[in-house]
């Protein structure tokens, strides 16, 4: 199959009948090799709650999936289990690439993305999955992040100017190669709260330290060299809880899924 893809791969100026073919024969190879392997059952063990049962209390459900007929990542294996065997499971996905965020939530232990998160192949262990801590949650897997996201706008995460009016939209804002280079392990955040979710000091002063995402992004914007509004910005987070409540713990940086150093 290995082969077969990378001739493929090497077809770039050839008919796309060719292609296609060489991609059927990949497939077929590996649906036989499938099946007539050895089943390799791994038990997944989930998170549940329904609201809609608030008399209810969490539980964890167990699914056993084969990893033969499974895709590599926690979150091909969610996907399986909604698709094949429990549709009422809950979670939230969307790129499967790493790049949107959602679905952050704890595999064996610690925050990361699901979509990028391999699958222990050690079938006499159990994956543990479960929401992101400390968290209310919606459903199953889906924590409320209406806190976070409230956080995130309090700082007013956009570029802002004293000389603005009548100019915008019709002037550049240019910047330094070296100004830029200061945002670099900045914008990569992609706010999926791994890291907040993950800090003892937001689990106990969630509704008032912003946490370090939303800190993050903070600092961002105050030393993007385009922005005017240092001084305000800076201003607002005077008070003893949006800043000073850091104990500098480091869960944050260890459970980052972009590798982003967030202090």
């Amino acid at each position: 199959m290995n082969v077969l893809m990378s001739n493929c791969s090497k077809m770039v100026g050839m008919t796309p009948y060719i292609c296609r073919n060489a991609l059927r024969q990949a497939r077929a190879l590996h649906t036989a090799a499938v099946q007539n392997a050895e089943a390799r059952f791994k038990t997944f063990s989930i998170y549940r709650w329904n609201p809609d049962k608030p008399d209810e209390k969490p539980y964890i459900q167990k699914y056993k999936i084969d990893l033969n007929t499974c895709g590599p990542m926690v979150l091909d294996a969610l996907i399986k289990i909604k698709n094949e065997i429990d549709p009422t499971l809950t979670f939230r996905r969307s790129c499967r690439e790493g790049i949107c965020g959602s679905c952050a939530m704890n595999i064996g232990g610690t925050n990361t993305l699901a979509c990028i998160s391999k699958i222990d192949k050690n079938t006499s262990t159990s994956c543990n999955v479960y929401p992101l801590p400390h968290m209310y949650i919606v459903k199953d897997l889906v924590p409320d992040l209406s806190n976070f996201y409230d956080q995130y706008r309090s700082i007013q995460p956009w570029l802002q100017r004293k000389d603005t009016g009548k100019q915008t939209g019709n002037k550049q804002y240019l910047q330094s190669v070296e100004d830029r280079k200061k945002l670099d392990g900045l914008y990569e955040c992609i706010l999926c709260a791994c890291c907040s979710t993950s800090c003892p000091s937001y689990w106990w002063n969630g509704d008032k330290y912003l946490g370090p995402a939303v800190l993050m992004q903070a600092y961002r914007w105050i030393i993007d060299s385009r922005d005017t509004q240092t001084k305000e910005r800076l201003e607002k987070l005077k008070d003893p809880y949006s800043v000073f409540r850091c104990h500098t713990i480091m869960n944050c940086t260890r459970t980052c899924p972009k590798q982003v150093r967030t202090i």
